[in-house]
């Protein structure tokens, strides 16, 4: 009983010692909004434009920073496009990962319906000083609200956009 009670004890201070580490990365690579985002509109694949200011007013705006070779984003992606199908206010932007052609071809052969803003340079994105892909940002009434940067699960996301809006 005694090496259970340790066990346990144990593996609580591991569980708060992760978490700590983990907002500690968070802060450490956390983006940062431009000046003039709110006002810059954005082009997607589709040849829609949108504005990051309007689309956040109503409900929060996941924006979901990802590349094509990045290792993590294959297991954050499926969930961000499971978002997008549910009728989430979501917004990607493809870091590096080609021209829009590329990044279309990449999306049609996984089978993924995003709206995608394409950053071939990584111009937009050094922008929001993201330096780490996958990175989710939520906006929210025009402002940042939430960060995040490397995996990130389905029921994650959905709670951080569901406390956006406190």
């Amino acid at each position: 009983m005694n090496r259970l009670k340790r066990w346990g004890k144990e593996l609580i201070v591991l569980l708060l010692l992760v978490v700590a580490v983990s907002l500690a990365m968070d802060w450490l690579r956390s983006p940062q909004a431009p000046a003039n985002w709110p006002g810059t509109p954005w082009q997607t694949l589709a040849g829609k434009t949108v504005s990051l200011s309007e689309m956040s007013q109503e409900k929060p705006l996941l924006i979901y920073f990802w590349a094509t070779w990045c290792g993590v984003c294959k297991f954050t992606t499926p969930s961000v496009n499971q978002l997008v199908q549910e009728g989430e206010n979501v917004l990607t932007v493809a870091l590096r990962s080609g021209d829009s052609a590329q990044v279309e071809t990449w999306l049609r052969k996984k089978g993924y319906q995003l709206p995608v803003i394409n950053d071939p340079q990584g111009e937009l994105s050094a922008q929001w000083q993201i330096n780490v892909t996958p990175t989710v940002v939520i906006l929210y009434q025009g402002k940042m609200v939430q960060h995040t940067s490397g995996w990130s699960s389905y029921w994650g996301m959905k709670l951080r956009l569901w406390l956006a809006s406190f």
